[in-house]
């Protein structure tokens, strides 16, 4: 089986889509996914091991996850399954990640346990606009807890979202979930759960900024935005008090790694921060040896 080898990579992304399954089936509804596609001028949908081949040759790592939101959408999911045996089949560049709908209650909670225990699975994304739950409602803490006890990693989308933008009543997705301060509340009740606040949250970015600043747990990836838009407040904080709490993330395929990387490189970051914020943080936080095999059991 492949390995892993973090010695070997230059960056790893922290923030991928499986936009795609094997047999066709999209990660969005029609009416969402064109709204993504408007709001980003295109949306590809590569499949898992496209991906794996696209971020081979760039010798970097992803993080690859889906989005389960059929509580609030109706659509039918990807299997995390199969992204989870997807990842393990390119295991030298891909790290799986799930999703679990915070309202399946404890059928969510048995299988995110499942899906460590089993599948290898290192963390679970979260996207409260579109779930439609607030990240403080008490429902999903029995989930939270089963994330904590394994040691994976909680990742929240923050902030605005360019699905359901411009469309009627913005396909019911409300921005108020994504309020980063949301998520202080579960850092608190969690102290040990592993925290990643996805995205520039504009326009809560000073919210982000002190939840990572004051609670040890808590990180920011930099996905969904390119950097020449990063606002000054953001970078300052990269550079200085989060440098080891920053991470490198793209929101590919609808901002490429490649796009991301060239407006990086023109931002003012102290060059013993840059390789912390593209590999470092992540490698840590991933807990990554040099070099590793697959966690499938």
């Amino acid at each position: 089986m492949p390995r892993l080898n973090v010695g070997e990579l230059v960056a790893i992304d922290v923030h991928t889509h499986a936009e795609v399954s094997a047999g066709g089936h999209v990660s969005l509804s029609a009416e969402l996914f064109g709204a993504s596609e408007k709001y980003f001028k295109e949306h590809p949908t590569p499949t898992i091991p496209e991906m794996a081949a696209y971020y081979r040759e760039r010798k970097m790592a992803a993080v690859v996850f889906t989005v389960d939101a059929e509580h609030a959408t109706g659509h039918p999911r990807i299997s995390n399954e199969e992204v989870a045996e997807s990842c393990a089949e390119h295991a030298d560049v891909l790290i799986p990640f799930a999703s679990v709908d915070p309202w399946k209650g404890r059928a969510g909670v048995r299988e995110a346990r499942r899906l460590v225990e089993e599948h290898g699975v290192r963390g679970f994304k979260f996207h409260p606009s579109i779930q439609g739950f607030a990240p403080d409602d008490r429902m999903a803490y029995p989930l939270y807890e089963v994330i904590q006890e394994s040691g994976a990693i909680a990742l929240f989308h923050t902030g605005q979202t360019g699905i359901g933008a411009g469309v009627r009543g913005g396909g019911g997705i409300r921005l108020k979930y994504s309020n980063p301060m949301l998520v202080d509340d579960v850092a608190v009740d969690f102290p040990d759960l592993k925290i990643v606040l996805a995205h520039p949250s504009f326009p809560w970015q000073d919210e982000a900024l002190a939840v990572a600043t004051h609670k040890p747990q808590v990180y920011i990836d930099l996905s969904g935005w390119s950097p020449k838009y990063f606002p000054p407040q953001l970078v300052r904080y990269a550079n200085t008090l989060l440098k080891d709490k920053v991470l490198f993330g793209s929101d590919y395929p609808v901002i490429t790694p490649d796009r991301w990387l060239a407006d990086f490189g023109k931002l003012e970051i102290k060059p013993e921060v840059r390789s912390r914020i593209l590999k470092d943080n992540a490698a840590r936080l991933l807990g990554l040896g040099a070099q590793e095999g697959t966690t499938r059991s």
